[in-house]
C-alpha cells in the first residue's frame, strides 16, 4: 500500500498545535497591557456569545467570518485600524480555541504580530478584568467606506 494512501489525515488537535507553535500566546493579564501600549484587541465572537457574555470595553469586534479581510492592509475591506503589517492584533473567542486558528491565518498574510488571547473571553473575565455587562452590542466592524455610509 502506498504510503500516502496509509497517511492519517491531521485531527484539530494536531492543527491548533501547529498554529500555537507559530504564536507569542498572551494570557490576560499580558493582552490587557498590550492592549494598553497600543496593540487592536479583536472579539471574534458572534452576536448570541456577547449578548450572553458580555463585551471587553474598546474591542473590535469583528465576527470571524470576515477577519483576514477586515485586518488586510491591502484589502478594499480592511478596517480603519489596519494601517499596516506591523500591527499588533490580539484576537479573542470565546474559550481561546478558534483564535489561536484566527490569529495563524492573520500571520499568514504577513500580519507577524498576530496572537490570540488564551482561554479567550471566559479567561478575560474570571482574571476580573473590564467586562461590559451585557445590553447594547457593539456592532461588528465595516470597511471604513461602508461604514461612512452608514452614518
Amino acid at each position: 500500500m502506498d504510503a500516502a494512501i496509509r497517511a492519517v489525515p491531521p485531527t484539530i488537535d494536531h492543527l491548533l498545535a501547529r498554529a500555537r507553535s507559530g504564536l507569542h500566546r498572551l494570557d490576560p493579564a499580558s493582552a490587557f497591557r498590550a492592549v494598553r501600549g497600543g496593540a487592536i484587541l479583536i472579539d471574534t465572537r458572534p452576536e448570541w456569545q456577547r449578548r450572553a457574555g458580555g463585551e471587553i470595553p474598546g474591542a473590535v469586534v469583528i465576527e470571524r467570518n470576515h477577519l483576514e479581510w477586515r485586518c488586510d492592509p491591502a484589502c478594499a475591506g480592511r478596517v480603519p485600524e489596519a494601517v499596516g503589517h506591523d500591527m499588533a492584533w490580539v484576537v479573542c473567542c470565546d474559550e481561546g480555541y478558534s483564535s489561536s486558528l484566527a490569529a495563524a491565518s492573520l500571520q499568514a498574510l504577513g500580519l507577524r504580530k498576530a496572537t490570540d488571547l488564551i482561554g479567550g473571553f471566559q479567561a478575560w473575565r474570571a482574571a476580573g478584568l473590564p467586562v461590559a455587562a451585557p445590553g447594547q452590542l457593539s456592532r461588528p466592524r465595516l470597511p471604513r467606506l461602508l461604514d461612512d455610509l452608514r452614518e
